[in-house]
């Protein structure tokens, strides 16, 4: 029989040696009863309570492709402790010809063993169940008399372990002072950090200083002497280190840098930002932002992050305004018709039929394992048995077993897009509000893959699947060699490439000004 172990625990009162406890034990049944285990699937610090464990929906989904035939598990509450869910997921697991055996709980297959297999998987709940409100009770107690309950603890304060309160460490809370004098004088974040830096001072756990953090102390009303756990909120439940006035204070200064720092994001706000890219060297095209001589007037521009460095001879800008706008109006009139969502959805479904390399190198592997094995097993029928035969033949089964797994992840992994959700996928973009700045946003900050500029002419690449990866600058040159190199190209009777997970085409810049003008004239 082919088997898996699934092994777990829990945060609570286990840690990592459980898991080898549990697995040895598997291990053993499993050679008593000759099992041939294939796969560990291992969910550490995680619940019972909950389906929503990575490595148990993982053998779940692999159970469909009928590779194993038992789940080994230590005890049955290792499987779940929900009964609930166990019922649902041992279903699942049978449709597949799958069943959940408990190395250490010998259960009959008759009526009896339904029964007892019920009371463990119930008893197993109860406990969890009762184990969960023990604690919440022990917390609260702890709470109403202002204990720790474990967590971080606050930069300037300590465990005391005989009152197991929180008390104040004076040398750090000296700092926590010092810190929030400095802000209220008009300090920068910046420069708090730079100054803590330059004298040596770290922070918890010997950490650096970060501006986070010190925004985080800033805001953190503990130094007020507030406790609070959950819902209960105790005033003057630990020692204070900063009086109401200076927090209040400090605390509307950082209100007001905020309100000041988010209109200015707003303003300056780069919609392209990790898509477009300079076709010379491949590096990002970053936001820039300048004042002209005249009237004092701010320019906002995309330019080559490697001229920065001097280490690309791409230095002209870019308006922001212009390319953002043009990227949108491209997509919508070139890509977002029927057109071409019907050309788009054929190609992208021809794509995704052609194997994955990494699956036809592991298909190979398995049809000449099989035929050492066919080898192998004619030559013992024929008398030819040798320990060092049976070791081989053995071994050679396990590779096969372990290459039929690999297979199967591989193609599990893979979810291939049918012709109608690719176009599902183009067409929600069609029906809105081009004037609209959030469609806008969303249409170049969920559709389009990347840009790539090269002076005179401009690739666009689109997603034919989510999370599809940027192409490399060498990827896209020989991908578009053609269109780069030949005659300019304009917007109309483009000329769609399919590569990867994205698809794209080659467009002039006055293509591109010709769009932008049509459609704000």
């Amino acid at each position: 029989m082919r088997a898996v172990i699934y092994a777990r625990y829990s945060s609570d009162s286990q840690r990592e040696e459980s898991i080898e406890g549990q697995i040895r034990e598997c291990t053993e049944f499993a050679k008593r009863n000759n099992y041939t285990i294939l796969y560990h699937y291992i969910d550490r610090a995680l619940s019972a309570r909950s389906a929503d464990r990575p490595e148990f929906q993982h053998m779940i989904i692999d159970s469909e492709q009928r590779l194993f035939d038992i789940v080994l598990v230590w005890k049955f509450d290792r499987f779940s402790r929900d009964r609930h869910h166990s019922a649902l997921y041992k279903h699942i697991l049978k449709t597949h010809g799958v069943k959940v055996v408990s190395a250490t709980e010998n259960i009959s297959n008759g009526p009896e063993g339904i029964i007892l297999e019920s009371m463990l998987e119930g008893m197993a709940e109860y406990y969890s169940l009762e184990l969960k409100k023990k604690v919440e009770r022990g917390h609260k107690e702890n709470a109403l008399k202002c204990k720790s309950n474990g967590g971080t603890v606050p930069y300037g304060y300590f465990i005391d372990h005989e009152t197991h309160a929180l008390a104040v460490h004076a040398e750090h809370a000296a700092v926590v002072r010092e810190i929030f004098d400095n802000f209220a004088k008009g300090t920068r974040i910046v420069d708090i950090v730079q100054d803590l830096s330059g004298r040596g001072i770290l922070g918890s756990y010997g950490h650096p200083f970060t501006k986070e953090r010190i925004r985080s102390i800033l805001r953190n009303r503990r130094y007020l002497g507030e406790y609070k756990y959950g819902d209960i909120v105790v005033p003057d439940g630990i020692p204070a280190i900063i009086d109401q006035k200076l927090f209040d204070k400090v605390n509307k200064k950082l209100d007001e840098r905020t309100i000041t720092q988010a209109a200015s994001k707003a303003r300056d706000l780069y919609i392209l930002s990790r898509k477009f890219y300079c076709g010379i060297c491949g590096s990002p095209m970053i936001g820039e932002c300048g004042t002209g001589h005249y009237k004092g007037q701010k320019h906002y521009y995309y330019k080559c992050s490697a001229s920065k460095r001097h280490s690309c001879d791409n230095r002209s800008g870019i308006k922001k305004d212009w390319i953002e706008r043009a990227s949108f109006l491209v997509t919508i009139s070139v890509v977002l018709n029927d057109k071409t969502v019907e050309r788009i959805a054929d190609a992208v479904c021809r794509m995704q039929q052609k194997e994955d390399p990494a699956v036809t190198v592991l298909r190979d592997q398995l049809t000449d394992c099989e035929k050492r094995i066919t080898n192998l097993t004619n030559a013992i029928e024929q008398g030819v048995l040798t320990p060092t035969t049976s070791a081989r033949l053995e071994e050679l089964e396990q590779n096969r077993n372990t290459l039929l797994y690999s297979i199967s992840q591989l193609e599990t992994k893979e979810h291939r897009l049918s012709r109608f959700e690719i176009a599902s996928r183009i067409n929600r973009y069609r029906f809105s509000d081009i004037e609209d700045k959030e469609f806008q946003k969303e249409v170049i900050g969920s559709f389009l893959n990347s840009i790539f500029c090269f002076g005179d002419r401009y690739v666009f690449t689109y997603n034919s699947k989510s999370k599809a990866q940027v192409l490399t600058l060498d990827e896209i040159k020989t991908a578009f060699d053609t269109q780069l190199k030949g005659p300019t190209p304009d917007h109309s009777g483009t000329s769609f490439v399919y590569l990867k997970d994205t698809f794209g085409f080659v467009i002039s810049k006055d293509g591109l000004e010709e769009l932008y003008l049509k459609y704000n004239s």
